[in-house]
């Protein structure tokens, strides 16, 4: 009889790219997105790692970079609104592709300190599937999450680590 290898985990992490892009910029620094996604790798063996985000044309580059470095892009439409500001929630896109994705991974991250993913974690809490939940800035998220407060990591002490530094 041989043995059974103990079944390896695999996790799978869904991004709200605005509410970590604008918690990071708040605190002063740019995300490098290549660092971010070579982090969750190391530090938590993520193999698929979903980026929602609003679409805009003139941010193709960008999207291709992103899928260069490993994510997997997932876009919302968005509306330009009439003080031209794009408008693209992507919180549906998200809840709706964790579901999606519900039987190929063992555990989720979700990276957002929006309450709106309250129901989502709970869920995912409830199912022992949520591995962590990672909060761009703990000076600013929904109260609604604290009672997640143990799968809680905070990005505020990954600027050394993280930082975009600027080519010279």
């Amino acid at each position: 009889m041989s043995e059974t290898q103990p079944q390896k985990e695999i996790i799978y992490v869904f991004i709200d790219s605005q509410n970590l892009n604008l918690s990071i910029r708040d605190q002063g620094w740019k995300l490098d997105f290549a660092k971010f996604r070579r982090y969750l790798a190391d530090k938590f063996k993520v193999q698929k790692a979903f980026f929602f985000i609003g679409f805009i044309k003139e941010y193709k580059p960008l999207y291709e970079h992103l899928r260069g470095i490993g994510y997997h892009v997932i876009f919302k439409p968005t509306l330009r609104l009439p003080d031209k500001k794009a408008k693209g929630n992507v919180d549906a896109e998200l809840v709706l592709h964790s579901m999606i994705e519900y039987d190929n991974y063992s555990k989720a991250i979700i990276i957002s300190g929006d309450g709106d993913f309250y129901c989502l974690v709970k869920y995912l809490q409830q199912k022992n599937k949520l591995l962590k939940l990672i909060i761009p800035d703990k000076n600013k998220f929904s109260s609604l999450l604290r009672e997640f407060r143990t799968y809680m990591v905070y990005m505020n002490d990954l600027k050394q680590k993280l930082e975009l530094k600027k080519r010279e």
